[in-house]
This record gives C-alpha cells, structure tokens and sequence, in this order.
C-alpha cells in the first residue's frame, strides 16, 4: 500500500486538529486508507503524518489541491510542508 509522508510545523496542535479532523471526509473521498500522526519528542507543534493511499495518483492530487492548502493555512500550518509519496519495497518485523 502507498505512503504520504508529511511534516510541517504549527502554531497550535490543538486548532491544527480541529481542521485536520475535519476534513477527514474530503481525505477519505480522495482516497485515504488509514492514517497515524505523530509529534516530535521535543517539539509538540513539530506534526509528522503518515498516511496509507489508495494510490499515489489520488495522493499528489489530493496533497496539491487548493482545496488542502486553504485548509492547512487555516489550521495554522507555518512552513511549507514537506510531502513525500512513498511505494513499499521491502518489509520486515
């Protein structure tokens, strides 16, 4: 299964999840499988996801929209995320 790898910073994890909650809908439409989020040790406004997709065509479509990014400002994102579309090659235990 396709992973999206993303990590940004925010200026407040709870507002940053009220949106990221909300949309959950327009990221299951777009093809989201499951997700987990995490934040640094040192650094709770420091937001890494991962996310399983159904593809990575959905993915970067989705991940691109104008639709993402007005939601992401809204939330508070404060950098320019870093996405990374990500193909299993290997797995282990």
């Amino acid at each position: 299964m396709d992973k999206v790898f993303v990590r940004h910073t925010v200026d407040d994890y709870a507002k940053w999840l009220n949106v990221f909650n909300s949309v959950e809908g327009m990221r299951k439409n777009a093809g989201e499988k499951s997700y987990f989020i995490y934040t640094t040790d040192d650094n709770p406004k420091d937001v890494i996801g991962e996310f399983e997709w159904d593809n990575l065509n959905n993915a970067k479509s989705f991940f691109n929209s104008e639709d993402l990014k007005q939601k992401m400002a809204e939330a508070g994102v404060n950098m320019q995320p870093e996405i990374f579309f990500c193909h299993p090659k290997t797995s282990g235990h």
